[in-house]
């Protein structure tokens, strides 16, 4: 294992230490002790940054399961990169910021760290991963990882109801995008991303490439928060505001960005993938800035702003695909989109992740996030009201901030897309200019919103639950440090242009590599009196106005009822899909054991006939059947005539008898046909069954006659019928029909070789069949725990009485 994959490993192996630091040095905060760890990571990853700069990678593998084509392959290019060093940058200074926030004396601090290094380490997993196997493991550990966060106050109702929608809504989309990852396995024939880029003008053709296509985008909608599976973003604020500056602004909800990245080269020729891409993105832009105006907590706004940021980054990656035609555009604007989803990507890191911070201060030194009861903080807090005001307005795209210059190359970018002839983007691609400039709109007023009802205004000192001053500086260096960027980006953007910028659009569109155009990125200022520019204009005229007039078209937000929301209709489909479970369970489940055996013999009959049917098996073929021995038939008589004396029998001993025969009957057939093992084995079964059968129903009360007998059921005696056609026909086919060679011959010229034993089943058993047998030994063991477990409950109750 290189060095490599050790750093992807390395939060998981300090997560297992954590507790122990915890119990045995109370007196220090754990918190400096895990910052270390990002730390250390963020160094380490610093210099790769020359070799991707120089267009190079760094491929690492180790091997591990080749026969299924799953190795744990490390792969560091631009885009990858970029993404680790926010991932441990953030990182830093979110457990930086942590110590200070999380009081040790009051908090599970070792529980808090563990699942912070576990989503660290699951992310750095992600998007480093070149095979979508690994990549899909690490994927559902940010999954889990997040729903521990979310949940870390799970005393509270809205934590744990936030953590399960969370799941429920990512992990949907998880095993989506696992359905994905295997058509693209079915027509690639392997897992490697770099390996299926290099193959996508044929995938295109395949037709299975469009449900991967939809399936690939489900995984990443659900984890970006995309609509309309953003509802579960906003609930998962009920997690500590260090998690939030995390998850919900630099890491979790850019997994599904770095996915559409990721894949582009793969399915970005598709004018279906630059559609759903963009289309949803700009909707969801639209969309979340719109809801978040009607919010009246910090952390609602910042979340619904969030929804609204990542819908703009993903609709520049669906504009960016047509890049690939670049032929139809002007050689200026061709990457514009793309380059601005990877600055914007950066810009909403800081300023985001600032402002999660800005509110955790003002939660923590005031006691709410209400903006109904805030007001008047700007001179008791004038530091956080920096931050505030300096990442308020790099979001709401005003400069000299760095989100001016991003948000201008996203409505350039946005405008550029009606030039090009492909796809119908000169016909219906001029929504997307629309609904940037609608959604930027109320960017800016919901920025506006943030900064003037929490810190400007009328003071209302007297409904804040705590004295309100300003947060200590250990607190304030994080947010200072983020805000820091957001200025020297602001006016030095070329200082990530060659570094990061273009590696990690060269990485997302190789294809323009391959045609012979070079990535050429040039950020500044001044562009002139552009089209772009007088939109910026036109959104800090008209924000201004609906700001200065909410109060008289706020109400706008109340005419929906809240039943009729995406959020009504998840909490109704949760409810009724409790409520119908409730009532299949209790209809199925009679308690009876005749009536289970009925639902597992109808569901054998039909499925193994219908498979036989479709797959024309109904063969037997006589030409290889060996001679009939009359011992034979006589044994199969007595077999028979046992089990039906079974049915007739006056008494539980002479039903134990015939089916002690059937049992013995059977192990004679083994030793005729030559499996004295199998013979032995059988014997040994049915002398304990019987046995057992004999001792539990000795202890058992008389039944009468009357009651013993039971009438004739049709239903019974048909399915019984069918269970014995059935299992029939399967044998024949089986012997007459063959699908593919058997694997007998496989296991007689390896037997030795490849196990070193002499005894064919028993090399299956243990080698061959080792994990089958291993799960086997383990149902074994829990059945074992379990009739334990009741023989002492059932003591230790005879001792209570």
């Amino acid at each position: 294992m290189s060095l490599l994959h050790l750093a992807i490993v390395l939060p998981f192996l300090a997560a297992v230490f954590i507790p122990f630091l915890f119990k045995g040095l109370r007196t220090i905060h754990t918190g400096w002790f895990v910052l270390l760890v990002p730390l250390a990571l963020f160094i380490y990853f610093i210099q790769y940054l020359p070799l991707t700069g120089g267009g190079q990678t760094v491929t690492k593998t180790f091997q591990w399961i080749p026969s299924l084509g799953i190795d744990f392959t490390a792969h560091v290019d631009g885009l990858g990169l970029l993404f680790a060093l926010l991932i441990t940058g953030i990182g830093t200074l979110v457990v930086l910021y942590s110590i200070y926030y999380l009081a040790k004396e009051k908090e599970a601090l070792h529980n808090f760290y563990v699942y912070l290094l576990m989503f660290m380490g699951a992310m750095l997993g992600v998007v480093l991963s070149d095979n979508l196997i690994v990549l899909y493991m690490f994927w559902e550990f940010t999954s889990i990882s997040s729903f521990l966060l979310i949940g870390y106050w799970y005393d509270r109702e809205r934590s744990r109801y936030g953590a399960q929608k969370s799941m429920l809504i990512t992990v949907f989309g998880g095993l989506s995008m696992l359905g994905g990852i295997v058509l693209l396995y079915l027509m690639g024939g392997t897992f490697s991303i770099q390996e299926l880029a290099g193959m996508s003008g044929t995938l295109i053709t395949d037709p299975l490439f469009v449900p991967a296509l939809l399936l690939i985008l489900l995984g990443a909608f659900t984890k970006s928060a995309q609509f309309p599976f953003h509802i579960w973003l906003p609930d998962a604020m009920e997690a500590p505001t260090p998690v939030s500056a995390y998850l919900h602004s630099a890491t979790m909800v850019k997994a599904g960005i770095y996915l559409v990245a990721r894949m582009s080269p793969v399915f970005a020729e598709s004018g279906l993938w630059l559609w759903l891409v963009a289309g949803f993105g700009i909707f969801t832009l639209f969309w979340g800035s719109f809801n978040a105006v009607k919010k009246t907590d910090l952390k609602a706004i910042l979340a619904f702003s969030t929804i609204s940021q990542l819908g703009l980054i993903m609709s520049l990656l669906g504009v960016g695909a047509a890049a690939l035609h670049y032929d139809y555009l002007d050689e200026n604007i061709y990457m514009i989109a793309t380059i601005a989803a990877v600055f914007h990507l950066i810009n909403h890191a800081t300023f985001k992740g600032a402002l999660f911070m800005m509110v955790g201060i003002v939660d923590h030194e005031t006691g709410t996030r209400d903006i109904r009861k805030l007001g008047g903080l700007v001179t008791l807090m004038p530091i956080t009201f920096t931050i505030a005001i300096i990442g308020s307005f790099s979001m709401a795209g005003i400069p000299p901030f760095n989100g001016f210059l991003s948000k201008e190359m996203f409505l350039a970018a946005m405008i550029s897309i009606i030039e090009v002839d492909v796809f119908n983007l000169n016909t219906w691609g001029y929504l997307f200019p629309v609904l940037a400039w609608v959604g930027s709109v109320f960017t800016f007023v919901y920025s506006i919103m943030l900064v003037y009802k929490t810190f400007l205004g009328k003071a209302q000192f007297e409904k804040l639950p705590k004295k309100p001053h300003e947060a200590p500086i250990g607190m304030l260096i994080s947010p200072l440090i983020l805000i820091a960027l957001v200025i020297v980006f602001g006016f030095f953007p070329n200082l990530l242009s060659n570094s990061m910028i273009k590696p990690a659009v060269e990485a997302i569109l190789p294809a323009l590599g391959d045609a012979g155009q070079e990535v050429y990125v040039n950020i500044y200022f001044w562009h002139g009196f552009t089209p772009e520019l007088f939109m910026t204009l036109g959104v800090v005229l008209i924000g201004i106005v609906l700001y200065s007039t909410l109060p008289k078209w706020q109400g706008i937000y109340n005419r929906i009822p809240e039943r009729l929301t995406l959020n009504g209709f998840y909490d109704k489909g949760l409810a009724g899909s409790e409520t119908g479970g409730y009532r299949l369970t209790n209809g199925v489940m009679s308690g009876f054991m005749r009536t289970y055996l009925v639902y597992i013999f109808s569901f054998f009959v039909a499925i193994l006939l219908a498979t036989l049917f479709i797959r024309g098996a109904f063969l037997f073929d006589t030409a290889d059947l060996a001679q009939i021995e009359p011992y034979e038939v006589v044994l199969a008589i007595v077999l028979a005539a046992s089990a039906i004396t079974i049915l007739f029998a006056k008494t539980r001993l002479m039903s134990f008898i015939s089916l002690g025969a059937v049992g013995y009957s059977i192990a004679l057939f083994f030793v005729f046909f030559g499996a004295p093992d199998l013979a032995l084995t059988q014997l040994v079964i049915e002398t304990v069954s019987v046995a057992l059968f004999l001792l539990c129903f000795y202890h058992l009360p008389e039944i009468s006659r009357k009651e013993e007998r039971m009438g004739f059921r049709f239903g019974n005696a048909l399915l019984a019928v069918l269970v014995g056609l059935t299992v029939t026909l399967l044998a024949f086919s089986s012997f007459s029909y063959r699908s593919f060679e058997s694997i007998s011959q496989y296991h007689i010229e390896n037997v030795y070789d490849l196990a070193a034993g002499g005894n064919m089943v028993n090399v299956i058993l243990v080698d061959f069949r080792g994990f089958d047998t291993l799960f086997e030994i383990a149902v074994l063991g829990v059945a074992a725990l379990g009739i334990y477990a009741m023989i002492r409950f059932r003591a230790v109750r005879s001792e209570n009485e």
